[in-house]
């Protein structure tokens, strides 16, 4: 029985105005944020850890199936991501970098990363020389990268299909996700505020101790001091959902971990400082200095203590205090004065900032045999147990009890 007109154009703007899928509100948001971090799944598990880094190998399953999300979901390259990516690290807050708030500015990164993206993607020497290993199977080279806004184009007909007219913000939000998150939000803030717990030899940061909204790229500062883990959390309050769902595809055998963040192992305390020693220190070199970190903060901590009992002026060590236990090329012009001041002031500090320089000598001066940097480990122990500083003394020692 054929319907009259006036039924089938009643139902055609039913089908518009609700879809196939007669959500509530507040389901249709469900929805979307499922879909998004399912998004952020592929790109930290799939592109980011298992392709871009080798940190892990993942099953045929999950690998082909964040490969057609990531196609429908962001209409992104495997090869030109991993690329990219890799050019990021490989020339990390220079000039070449592709997105780079230190060299290109916080807001062009933050609201134009996309673009920057799209970019860096056209440049041919970056894709041949960057992008090594990537999928080179047919479906890659026939369909995904060569149709990628066909695949955005059927995440927006199956949207329109469930929810109708609405269906089309949905699709905007998931369109949105990555550009903003990702390229603005990690790219940018990621290298720009935030804290730190090791001195990488960029300008990385970690923007929450939490990762979940961005599957744990928010702890940026630690994945780039261990590039090649497959776990970005270190500390015992960070969290990384990302690595929670990487655990639970290992326990069912659809992911192998290759690398996890280097552990600093502790013994019996040496009588002297050795080449065991030396090799535990230089391989664990970002842990050592995060502790020595610690061991400055607490001695300053101390001196301003001292300072407001005598109601004395705390503003020069107070601005210095965030950078006497960072690298001197990390310190901004603007709080070097300050810097010299406090040191000057406060022969405990300086001592320490002193003996921080002479500890990283140890892995950055390569023209010395190992015996002779085993030696000027030795040395510096010895120094740091006479010199009357406690903080001093107790970090020499639990250096003497390191191990691999």
């Amino acid at each position: 029985m054929l319907l009259p007109d006036s039924a089938i154009l009643s139902a055609a703007i039913d089908w518009l105005g609700n879809g196939l899928w007669d959500l509530t509100w507040w389901q249709i948001v469900l929805y979307t944020l499922v879909t998004t971090h399912i998004t952020i799944v592929a790109v930290t598990v799939f592109l980011h850890r298992a392709q871009a880094h080798r940190a892990m190998d993942l099953h045929a399953i999950p690998s082909h199936f964040f490969r057609f999300w990531l196609w429908i979901g962001t209409g992104m390259v495997t090869r030109e991501w991993v690329a990219i990516h890799r050019k990021h690290h490989a020339k990390c807050e220079t000039e070449d970098d592709p997105h780079s708030p230190q060299t290109r500015g916080i807001d062009t990164v933050m609201w134009r990363g996309a673009e920057l993206y799209r970019a860096e993607a056209k440049n041919k020497e970056t894709i041949a020389k960057f992008s090594h290993g990537t999928p080179n199977d047919w479906i890659e080279n026939n369909l995904y990268s060569r149709f990628g806004w066909q695949g955005v184009g059927l995440m927006l007909i199956l949207n329109l299909a469930l929810f109708g007219a609405l269906g089309a913000t949905v699709w905007a939000v998931q369109m949105l996700w990555i550009p903003f998150w990702a390229a603005g939000v990690v790219n940018g803030l990621g290298h720009y505020w935030g804290y730190r717990n090791f001195e990488a030899p960029d300008a990385s940061t970690n923007l929450s101790p939490w990762g979940i909204i961005i599957g744990g790229e928010e702890l940026h500062n630690n994945h780039h001091t261990y590039p090649t883990s497959a776990k970005f959390s270190v500390k015992k309050y960070e969290f990384d959902i990302g690595w929670v769902y990487i655990s639970l595809m290992q326990k069912i055998g659809w992911a192998k971990v290759k690398k996890v963040p280097p552990r600093l192992l502790m013994g019996d305390v040496r009588p002297v400082a050795d080449e065991k020693t030396l090799e535990a220190v230089i391989a664990n070199r970002y842990e050592v200095m995060a502790g020595y970190a610690r061991e400055m903060r607490r001695a300053t901590r101390q001196e301003l203590a001292q300072l407001k009992a005598k109601g004395a002026d705390l503003s020069a060590l107070k601005v210095a205090k965030r950078w006497l236990h960072r690298d001197d090329d990390k310190v901004p012009a603007t709080a070097r004065s300050n810097l010299v001041q406090a040191r000057a002031a406060h022969p405990v500090l300086d001592k320490m900032v002193t003996m921080r320089e002479e500890l990283r000598q140890l892995w950055l001066n390569t023209s010395q045999s190992r015996e002779q940097l085993a030696a000027d480990l030795a040395a510096w122990c010895h120094r740091a147990e006479a010199s009357g500083i406690a903080g001093l003394r107790e970090f020499s020692t639990r250096l003497r009890a390191a191990h691999t």
